[in-house]
Parts: structure tokens; C-alpha cells; sequence
């Protein structure tokens, strides 16, 4: 391979020549306006705090994050939760019925949802026995109409972080983008890829503020990527995908981060506790290695033990019908309280 990666060689034809909608706000974004009155919209002029239509690109919430994450505001884009951010590379970059990307099962479902969606061929290639990328069978699947290798690092369901070399050696070698889904990173002692930002064109890295940040209500996911990228990204996304209620509570939650730290310093510390505690349930088969907020455990029967927990009025995760994962449960990380009674429950059953 040897990478040799243009932007205008992934963007679709009918995205590179379409005319982006411009919304009402969009067209004097540079003015002060303070003073102006606003008949542009076709708003409701009574002021209720929501009656406007909110910030098309969401400037406030961009700058905090560019100056906590030590990027710039052109290098981000938000969007309705992740999947919104992950359906815009589809239609982005993806030609319906021609271009294929690659996924690396057991993963996040929600990929090949999309890739259905939009017509694209979904390549799955499967994760080691240890889920690590298996990175010769994945150049081996690619062609000129591979666009995208979606990687999640902390991988769902499995908790854990994929080898840098591995993924370095596709950021280096593939002429498509590499998209890093880093919804649980905070859990995790790597960093992030965002530090990789500015050294490869082709990195793309979505998290969300639904995980660490406890905002999943509110629907909010970040896209980091080159300027260039966000740029095509900005002109296929609906005007205003990020509500007005959704923007205040992002920032309101941006602003508190040592409570954020708090927390999830507490959910580590409980995912540490409850590790140790999983040894002891007998028919737990094998606990896997974990940097996330859930633990994945193979028991004797997935299927029995997570009836068994429902009666007991305890919802977790089966996960039994993925690939490589079979009779396995993923278990979410909850209060010291809610862990206990898991506890309590798996030692009952």
C-alpha cells in the first residue's frame, strides 16, 4: 500500500458539487448582533428562551472543546449524538451501491445499521481471538471503493483498546479515512488519538458526551478531524442538528469538568471492585481484560443467566449472538449501590 490520501479523491461527486443550505443565521455570522431584530426566520417573536432557532455551528460549545482538547474549532463538528456524526461520513464519502468500508466485529452495531442504510457494502473482517485488528486479513480486503475502516478503541462490547502499531500501521498505509470511535476513552489510560490530529489527514475520531460526561439524554457527539474533512462534513449537515436544551447543558456539563473527573474516577474504582468480585461467581467462565465502563464476561449460558437477572429486576446486556462472543454478558459499570445488588443477584442465580 504506501499512503497517498486527497480528500477529493473519497468525497462523493453530487456532495462536491452541491450547493450547501444556507440557514437564515448563516448568512451575516460575522456581524454583532446584539441589537438586531430578527424577522429572517419566520420565528415566533415572543421570547420564551427556546422561541429562537439555536447556533447553526454551535460556536460556544467548539471553543471550550478546542481549548480542552487542544485542537481548533475547525477541526470539530457536532451532531444529534454519534450516529448522526457517523451517518454523515456514510453520506459523505460513500457512493450508494459502488463503495464498500470495513468493520472489525465484535463492534459497535450501529456501523453496518449504516451501511445498510446507505447502500454501502459492509466488509466484515473479524477480531482476533484477543479482539485485537487482525491488520493483514484488512488490507487484504481493501480496494479502490474502500472509504472507511471504522476502529473502536475501547472496542463495545469487549472493553478493550486496540495496539497502537496496528492502528498506526492503517493511518500510514490506507489512502481512505481511518474513523476511531472513542466513545470510552475516558476509561481508558491511553490517550486519545486526537493528539495524532495534525499528523495524519486521514484520522477522524468521534466521541460523545453520553458516556464519561453522563449526558446521554441529551444526544451530543463530536467528530475531530482535519479542517478539510469537517468542512465536507458541515455542508451535508442539517442547518440546526444541535438543539438549543442540548447546547446549554453540554456547556453547563464542560464547565464542571472536576466533577466530571469525579465521576469517573468513582466508576473505575467500581469497575476495579467489581472485577475482583466477578472471580468468585462460579459459573463466570472467563472475566475479559477491560478499559471501559462495562465488563464482558463468558458464563456456562448467556441466555438462562440473563433471563435469571431480569426476574430479579436487573437489565444487563447478551451478547451472546455476536461473533466471538458467544454465552458471553456485558455488564454496565453502575453505582456502588446498583453493583452490589448485581452482586447479589449473580450469587443468588
Amino acid at each position: 500500500m504506501g499512503n497517498s490520501f486527497d480528500i477529493n479523491n473519497l468525497v462523493r461527486e453530487n456532495v462536491k458539487t452541491m450547493k450547501p443550505y444556507s440557514s437564515a443565521r448563516d448568512e451575516f455570522e460575522d456581524f454583532d448582533t446584539a441589537d438586531m431584530i430578527f424577522l429572517d426566520a419566520n420565528e415566533n417573536p415572543f421570547e420564551n428562551g427556546v422561541n429562537r432557532y439555536p447556533d447553526p455551528q454551535q460556536i460556544s460549545i467548539k471553543v471550550v472543546l478546542a481549548k480542552q482538547k487542544n485542537v481548533k474549532t475547525t477541526q470539530i463538528l457536532l451532531g444529534n449524538g454519534s450516529d448522526e456524526v457517523l451517518d454523515l461520513l456514510f453520506r459523505a464519502f460513500c457512493e450508494p451501491k459502488t463503495d464498500n468500508v470495513i468493520t472489525l466485529p465484535p463492534t459497535y452495531g450501529m456501523y453496518g445499521v449504516l451501511a445498510t442504510i446507505n447502500a454501502v457494502e459492509n466488509r466484515e473482517i473479524l477480531l482476533s481471538k484477543d479482539f485485537q485488528p487482525e491488520i493483514e486479513k484488512i488490507v487484504a480486503a481493501i480496494d479502490e471503493n474502500t472509504k472507511m475502516i471504522f476502529l473502536c478503541s475501547p472496542n463495545n462490547p469487549t472493553g478493550n483498546s486496540f495496539s497502537d502499531e496496528g492502528v498506526a500501521y492503517l493511518l500510514q498505509n490506507f489512502n481512505g479515512l481511518v474513523v476511531i470511535d472513542e466513545a470510552y476513552i475516558d476509561f481508558s489510560k491511553k490517550d486519545s488519538w486526537i493528539n495524532e490530529l495534525d499528523e495524519y489527514p486521514n484520522l477522524v475520531i468521534t466521541q460523545t458526551l453520553s458516556k464519561a460526561y453522563g449526558l446521554a439524554g441529551i444526544r451530543l457527539g463530536v467528530c475531530y478531524g482535519s479542517a478539510t474533512v469537517i468542512a465536507v462534513l458541515n455542508k451535508i449537515k442539517p442547518p440546526y442538528n444541535v438543539n438549543e436544551l442540548t447546547q446549554r447543558r453540554a456547556l453547563e456539563r464542560l464547565d464542571d469538568i472536576a466533577k466530571v473527573t469525579s465521576e469517573i474516577t468513582s466508576i473505575i474504582a467500581q469497575r476495579e471492585e467489581l472485577l475482583k468480585v466477578l472471580l468468585d461467581v462460579n459459573y463466570v467462565e472467563k472475566i475479559y481484560p477491560t478499559e471501559a465502563n462495562f465488563i464482558l464476561v463468558k458464563v456456562d449460558d448467556a441466555n438462562k443467566r440473563y433471563a435469571e437477572l431480569i426476574a430479579k429486576g436487573i437489565v444487563i446486556r447478551n451478547r451472546t449472538t455476536q461473533p466471538l462472543c458467544e454465552n458471553t454478558l456485558r455488564l454496565t459499570v453502575g453505582t456502588e449501590i446498583e453493583n452490589k445488588k448485581l452482586i447479589e443477584a449473580l450469587k443468588e442465580i
